[in-house]
């Protein structure tokens, strides 16, 4: 029977060349890819890593009129939907944009408290980054304002090292300064498009920091709702009890029974919306709500509530600027940064995946890199107009969307009641309780523990439990920042388990079929005698490549082992199916020769099946390929097995090198 060689051949033509070894089976000519310079190939790579999406096909073949239109809504979003925005849109931005503001004005000032900052700062960070991603954001339902996570981290890490009580103009320009290195940091992101770096945070690695600082934070609200004045500034889950349980000759019953039953009522509206999504201003309402309220009972009970603390003076008037407090240079410039950059990445991680979230439901598309242009902005522009950090907030998000936003016209409508706030209604928050602000921040953390998560992952990946698991004790027992840190190496662990550690499997075929499988995934499949297949399923590099070595190695043995316990056929050939291995290195090249003389050693013979193109180029350029012979390279396994079987067939007493006997056949034909 005349079967054709498998020859290498480059890339000439789109054809595949084929000649059939027996019925139904053909022998597919394994090609090169097409043949680029080094300048073409690293102009590609760059483009794959930088611009996946292609964000300049729009320009193709344009007018240089409609390429600058295109170029200001590239820029400027606003400029895609405002020629099309009609006034049957502007009831529904109205109602959703004037209830946010009510969710906006008392989570504004209680996280602003949070980060040890004078409330009136929470206030004016809803103002301004509004308006400014109004304009330059991609999404239509996102709710910009500060967050309950940043304030938290950008608080602790900054009263580690200056007091906010003894130095506050000092705490409020480091601030600032942070507020403007995260806006830095995610612009940056954005406009080199490494929007990747955020990536680091897994899934299981925020579920577990989310849950540890919504814990943490709650203890420490205890100090307000309890009416303990002298707390410990630290944030670890064992000081802040001793803390809690020391002071109780503090406790105020007054202040207790005002804080848990306010509590209550926005926990028990937050159910209400949870349970009849279209009840979602019971719960948006419910903050606003409490802060009229309780500074009404303070006010009218001022004479016998003595022992409830209010808020105070608020004053009224727009933003003042705050360039001049920026700090550039000085000892604590380096923890700035720090601060900065690290609620940079939280705040921006939460505004995208919020944003995402809601533009899933709604089927349109959030660019992440545009996203982070647009927080980054704000948040720079924020810090010259007395803001501290801002991103997306998923409840006022949530609420926007319920509420039926349109576009991004919700914003400028909330920025506006907040301006309205700002300009004439600040004394009426003299007399808030400060254990309101507590209580409405507790409400809103809760939701950040979220256990169903938690439990998924436990049934699903058991090492993203354990990196979950990390993530939150870290930021309990240990610090926020450190809890972070502990979620992102955990995070890099992982993929360098997975790169150093890649699952390799032993393979057979699914009875009259070509199809090969895993053994131990497919009880239908079975050994082919004579032959290990086996799959490996990660790029080949330095980093496994010694691994992979001893994990072959370890197979082969074990098949031997096998074939003798079941008397079976004497093992000749071992099939590597390359399907999965998408790059190799140097170090990978150098595997698979070793390996070879290795088997040849032992009389095996080692055999490639489907290598990618990558991998193909790399191998030929290494001179790799004249070393495998005319038969040591397939495009299929099914091919490699039937191609290898015939050629034993018709060779009975073959040589012990398959090749030698190949290259005599070809010979003679």
């Amino acid at each position: 029977m005349g079967v054709t060689s498998n020859r290498v051949e480059d890339f000439s033509s789109h054809r595949i060349n084929t000649e059939p070894v027996m019925p139904g089976m053909e022998i597919h000519t394994v090609c090169l890819s097409p043949k680029k310079t080094t300048l073409q190939k690293l102009k590609q790579r760059l483009s794959e890593i930088f611009f996946p999406d292609d964000p300049l096909y729009r320009f193709k073949n344009q007018t240089w009129r409609k390429k600058l239109l295109l170029g200001l809504q590239f820029l400027f979003p606003i400029f895609q939907w405002a020629p099309e925005y009609r006034l049957e849109l502007l009831r529904s931005d109205i109602i959703s944009g004037l209830t946010i503001a009510s969710l906006a004005i008392p989570q504004g000032i209680s996280y602003a408290k949070l980060a040890n900052l004078p409330p009136i700062v929470g206030l004016y960070s809803s103002f301004v980054p509004p308006l400014i991603y109004a304009i330059l954001g991609s999404s239509s339902h996102l709710g910009v304002g500060p967050v309950s996570i940043a304030s938290l981290i950008m608080g602790s890490m900054l009263s580690e090292t200056v007091s906010p009580r003894d130095e506050p103009i000092l705490y409020l320009k480091l601030a600032f300064t942070a507020t403007f290195f995260a806006g830095l940091f995610q612009a940056s992101l954005g406009l080199l498009r490494l929007g990747f770096v955020i990536d680091f945070l897994s899934k299981a690695t925020l579920v577990g920091f989310m849950s540890g600082a919504a814990v943490i934070v709650s203890l420490q609200q205890l100090k307000g709702l309890l009416g303990i004045s002298h707390f410990t500034s630290k944030m670890q889950f064992i000081p802040v009890m001793s803390s809690v349980f020391k002071h109780r000759d503090e406790w105020s019953w007054q202040t207790i029974v005002m804080g848990f039953s306010f509590l209550v009522f926005m926990l028990t509206t937050r159910h209400i919306s949870m349970k009849r999504a279209k009840l979602f201003w019971v719960s948006a309402a419910a903050p606003l709500t409490s802060v009229i309220l309780s500074t009404l009972l303070v006010f009218c009970l001022r004479l016998k509530t003595h022992k409830i603390s209010f808020i105070g003076h608020l004053p009224k008037g727009l933003n003042p600027p705050s360039a001049n407090m920026l700090y550039f240079s000085g000892p604590d410039l380096e923890l700035a940064i720090k601060t900065g950059i690290v609620t940079g990445i939280l705040s921006l991680t939460e505004g995208i995946s919020v944003g995402r979230t809601f533009a899933a439901l709604k089927n349109y598309h959030v660019d992440g890199n545009k996203e982070m242009m647009a927080i980054g902005l704000m948040n720079m522009a924020g810090s010259c107009s007395s803001c501290f950090v801002t991103t997306g907030s998923f409840s006022r998000s949530a609420v926007n969307y319920n509420a039926g936003a349109q576009t991004a016209v919700s914003n400028i409508v909330m920025a506006t009641a907040v301006l309205v706030t700002l300009l004439f209604l600040m004394p009426l928050f003299y007399y808030t309780p400060n254990v309101i602000l507590g209580a409405i921040i507790i409400s809103a953390v809760i939701g950040l523990i979220d256990y169903q998560a938690a439990y998924c992952l436990w049934k699903v990946d058991k090492l993203d439990f354990l990196a979950c698991l990390c993530s939150f004790f870290g930021v309990l027992f240990i610090s926020v920042p450190l809890g972070l840190g502990i979620a992102v190496g955990v995070s890099v662990f992982k993929i360098l388990l997975h790169v150093t550690r890649p699952n390799s499997l032993i393979m057979g075929n699914i009875k009259g079929t070509q199809i090969y499988h895993s053994l131990s995934r497919y009880k239908e499949a079975s050994r082919v005698p004579s032959f290990l297949i086996l799959a490996i399923e990660s790029p080949i590099y330095f980093a496994n490549s010694t691994y992979l070595q001893e994990r072959i190695l370890r197979w082969i043995r074990e098949e031997d082992e096998w074939i003798k316990a079941n008397d079976g056929s004497p093992l000749k050939c071992i099939i590597l199916d390359m399907t999965a291995v998408t790059a190799i290195d140097t170090s990978g090249i150098d595997l698979l020769c070793e390996l070879r003389k290795m088997l040849e050693k032992r009389s095996l013979k080692l055999v490639l099946a489907n290598p990618v193109g990558s991998v193909m180029e790399k191998l030929h350029q290494s001179k790799m390929l004249d070393s495998f012979g005319l038969n040591g390279i397939y495009l299929a396994v099914g091919e490699a097995v039937a191609d290898i079987s015939a050629l034993w067939k018709s060779q009975p007493d073959f040589p012990e090198d398959c090749n030698e006997t190949r290259q005599c056949r070809e010979t003679k034909r």
